[in-house]
C-alpha cells in the first residue's frame, strides 16, 4: 500500500475509536463483575436482543471450551434474557435502548467493552446463534488454541460463517430453551461459496451457502458475508470496522496464506434456522436496523408466511469438525 493509503487507514481507525468512546454513554450497567477477570482468562463479547431462548446454551457452550467470562450488551430485550443473564456470576451485562443501526450494528458498543476490558486478553466475538468449532475442538480446549497461536505470535483467528439448518421446514421440529440446536439444524451447503479479496483491508469477502441459495438466487452479490475474524488477542489500539468481518490495524485481517499454503482457521456454526427464524425475522423486519435497510430481513420475508425449506439434494450432514475440513472448510494449517 502507498503510503498515502496507510495514514487514511490509521485516521479510520482512530476515527472508529473515537466513535465507540462516544458511543460508551449509551451504555448503563446491569450488572459489571469485569474485577473477576483473570489475567489470562479468554472472554467472550456479544450484543442480543431477544435471545433468551439461546442464551442457556451459548453460555454453556463457551464455559465448556473454556471461556473465562463473558461481556454481553443487552439492546432493550423484553423477554427475560437481560434478567437470566443478571443472574449469571460470569457474566457483565450492560443495557441500552439506543439504536442498533446507528451503533454500526452494535460494533461501537463492542468496541467500547473490548478497549476497556479486552486488552492483552484473547478475545471472541460472536453472536448468541453463532458456535465456534476449530481444529482439535473435540479433544482440546480453546485454550490450547490459544496457546498455539501465541507460541506461533499469530494475533488472530478467521472463522468462517456455516449456515446450518434443518432438513424440512424450519417450524418441523420446535427448538427447547437449552437444548443443543445441533440436534435439530444438522444439514449445511459444501459447496456453493465465493471469495474474493478486498484489497483496501487485505480480508477474504466470502459469500454463498444457503442464504444465497434460496434467499438471493437472482442476486447473490447481495448475500450476506461470511467471512469473520471472531476470535483476536485483543489490544486497545485495535478496532473492528464491520462486525467482525475486518479489523484495523490492516494486518490483522492476513489471516490466509498468499503464497499457497494454509493457514489454521475454524468454523462459526450458525443456528439462526430453527422454528424460532419466522418470528425473530418479522421482528427484526419491523424494526429496520439491520444492514442495507435490512434487505437480508427483507429477502426473508419475500418468501411469504410459509417456513421455507433449506434442505437440497447436496446438503451434507454435519458429523465433526474433520469433515468439514476434509470439504476444505476450515483448516488445521501447522498445528499438530
Amino acid at each position: 500500500m502507498s503510503v498515502w493509503q496507510q495514514y487514511r487507514l490509521r485516521l479510520e481507525r482512530k476515527r472508529w475509536r473515537v466513535r465507540a468512546w462516544r458511543k460508551r454513554r449509551e451504555l448503563t450497567a446491569v450488572e459489571d463483575r469485569t474485577a473477576r477477570i483473570a489475567p489470562g482468562d479468554i472472554l467472550v463479547f456479544s450484543t442480543f436482543r431477544n435471545e433468551d431462548v439461546r442464551l442457556p446454551w451459548f453460555l454453556d457452550y463457551y464455559r465448556r471450551l473454556g471461556v473465562g467470562h463473558f461481556l454481553m450488551v443487552d439492546n432493550a430485550s423484553d423477554d427475560g434474557g437481560r434478567e437470566f443473564l443478571a443472574g449469571q456470576p460470569d457474566v457483565s451485562l450492560w443495557t441500552t435502548d439506543a439504536s442498533y443501526k446507528r451503533s454500526r450494528f452494535g460494533v461501537d458498543w463492542l468496541n467500547w467493552l473490548l478497549r476497556r476490558h479486552g486488552h492483552g486478553h484473547w478475545c471472541l466475538t460472536v453472536d448468541p446463534d453463532e458456535l465456534l468449532i476449530y481444529p482439535f475442538c473435540d479433544t482440546r480446549p480453546l485454550r490450547a488454541l490459544t496457546d498455539w497461536l501465541d507460541a506461533s505470535s499469530i494475533k488472530s483467528f478467521s472463522a468462517m460463517l456455516l449456515d446450518m439448518y434443518p432438513k424440512g421446514r424450519l417450524d418441523g421440529q420446535p427448538y427447547r430453551r437449552g437444548s443443543d440446536p445441533l440436534e435439530i439444524a444438522q444439514w449445511f451447503d459444501s459447496g456453493n461459496y465465493a471469495i474474493e479479496r478486498n484489497h483496501r483491508f487485505g480480508n477474504l469477502w466470502i459469500q454463498g451457502g444457503p442464504r444465497a441459495r434460496v434467499f438471493f438466487p437472482e442476486t447473490p452479490a447481495l448475500a450476506p458475508a461470511l467471512n469473520k475474524i471472531p476470535l483476536v488477542k485483543w489490544d486497545r489500539r485495535y478496532t473492528y470496522v464491520s462486525s467482525t468481518h475486518m479489523l484495523l490495524p490492516r494486518g490483522l485481517n492476513l489471516v490466509y496464506d498468499e503464497w499457497g499454503g494454509e493457514k489454521a482457521s475454524g468454523l462459526l456454526l450458525h443456528t439462526k434456522f430453527l422454528d424460532t427464524f419466522g418470528g425473530k425475522a418479522a421482528e427484526e423486519l419491523s424494526r429496520g436496523q439491520h444492514y442495507g435497510a435490512s434487505r437480508e430481513y427483507r429477502a426473508y420475508a419475500g418468501l411469504g408466511a410459509d417456513s421455507p425449506d433449506l434442505w437440497c439434494k447436496w446438503s451434507e450432514k454435519y458429523i465433526n469438525w474433520r469433515q468439514l475440513e476434509i470439504l476444505g472448510l476450515m483448516s488445521k494449517g501447522n498445528w499438530a
